[in-house]
């Protein structure tokens, strides 16, 4: 499993239930990386989408509250989801957030793709920094890009 985010230079995802920046840069690298694959998401990410479902591809969401979802699969416990996401290829599988979601899952991820924003979004939501974690390594990293007036570079971890 792989998971994908966008941080700021704390390693902050979110503030006040949506995203920190808007870059086009990096949503165009989403679209690519993500697309025909299948992207786990908690309700609250779903929710943040104004046209429901990601297009074209397999969308799971996570809702305890059991709740489904008529263009996306759900699972409402993590035992659940772990024998929904067992029908596919693990590397086929992004998690896409949210933070509670990353928690959940990111043990079991072995390849982070994260484009980091140089610049502080003044975050409530973290996600854990992977420069300090022992079991991951920085695989790569891209050039300096210019999105929207931010500096973002996109890498690659990988499970130590």
């Amino acid at each position: 499993m792989k998971a994908i985010v966008v941080v700021d230079r704390h390693w902050g995802i979110g503030r006040k239930g949506g995203l920190l920046f808007r870059l086009p840069e990096d949503m165009a690298f989403f679209r690519a990386t993500t697309l025909g694959k299948i992207v786990v998401m908690g309700a609250k990410t779903y929710a943040s989408f104004p046209h429901g479902a990601l297009p074209n591809r397999t969308n799971v969401v996570l809702d305890d509250s059991g709740r489904t979802y008529p263009d996306a699969e759900s699972a409402s416990t993590p035992e659940s989801l772990a024998k929904l996401l067992a029908k596919y290829p693990d590397d086929e599988v992004f998690v896409i957030g949210g933070a509670s979601v990353y928690k959940l899952l990111l043990a079991q991820c072995d390849e982070v793709y994260v484009t980091k924003v140089n610049a502080d979004g003044d975050a409530e939501v973290f996600f854990p920094d992977l420069d300090a974690a022992p079991d991951w390594k920085l695989a790569r990293c891209g050039e300096p890009v210019s999105d929207n007036g931010f500096t973002i570079r996109f890498c690659r971890y990988i499970r130590a």
